[in-house]
């Protein structure tokens, strides 16, 4: 890579947030002023050089964070989409993981995906799933956790969620979508249209992710805000009544939704 010295200007001090950063990512500012070659003079061939490097491996970073979303556009395209949502949100961490949070939500106003109304909840679940990847490390709760509760008290229960645990809600088939192009299988026509929901958990240290059943997304959103199992279920038969709240909680534990319980008071 090519060598840049900074230097500074008594008159105008070179600032990396003003100048520096900007310019990195975005062709159309001009080499900042303070920024010369071994010779002394300004290297506005050397900085670009530099910028496209910058330029590849963030989009880069960003084709490794969101496959199922390179797969469905094209390379052409996503790295065209990538280096748009590069120059409007430069990354502000120095951890390339970290790029990429806002990426979904570009995508769902990027001019040109319009035709593809699903992809950003596509590009949501992927960013979900590096997400509980690298969620901090914690025991979940044990198969049999709820044995010793007496029954009167199972509605007074309080839920700790597992770190790792997400929720990814989609007006469109958006988890099949994902399932059917993170890999390098053949896909066939996607025949389901109806909305999903999507939970995304790590149990055993493998990201896994699975449907939730109408009800799902709304019982757990409850847990996860700490109300106690009770409100969570009104809330979730209220949402579909043929909601089974036994089944979901012995799922959530099985997929290792939660850490822990606790009694909480009864309301």
């Amino acid at each position: 890579m090519p060598q840049l010295d900074i230097v500074s200007e008594r008159t105008k001090p070179f600032t990396y947030a003003e100048e520096f950063a900007p310019a990195l990512t975005n062709p159309e500012i001009e080499t900042p002023g303070g920024i010369t070659g071994p010779n002394g003079k300004q290297a506005t061939k050397r900085f670009n050089v530099y910028r496209n490097n910058v330029t590849v491996s963030l989009i880069d970073a960003l084709a490794g964070i969101f496959p199922a979303v390179l797969r469905l556009t094209g390379p052409d395209f996503f790295r065209a989409m990538a280096r748009f949502h590069l120059r409007e949100t430069p990354p502000s961490s120095p951890l390339l993981f970290e790029y990429g949070r806002d990426f979904p939500a570009f995508i769902e106003r990027y001019e040109y995906a319009q035709s593809l109304p699903w992809l950003a909840d596509v590009a949501r679940v992927e960013r979900a799933w590096l997400d509980a990847y690298h969620a901090p490390d914690v025991h979940m709760l044990a198969a049999d956790a709820l044995a010793s509760v007496p029954p009167e008290r199972l509605a007074e229960l309080v839920f700790t969620v597992h770190p790792a645990t997400r929720i990814v809600r989609s007006d469109y088939p958006a988890l099949t979508i994902f399932a059917a192009n993170r890999g390098d299988d053949p896909v066939g026509p996607i025949e389901v249209i109806d909305p999903e929901d999507a939970l995304i958990t790590r149990p055993d240290m493998e990201v896994v992710v699975r449907h939730l059943p109408p009800g799902g997304a709304e019982f757990l959103t409850f847990l996860i805000s700490g109300e106690p199992l009770g409100i969570a279920a009104a809330k979730a038969v209220d949402a579909c009544p043929s909601f089974d709240i036994a089944a979901s909680v012995a799922g959530m534990i099985d997929a290792g939704v939660f850490s822990a319980i606790t009694l909480g008071d009864a309301r």
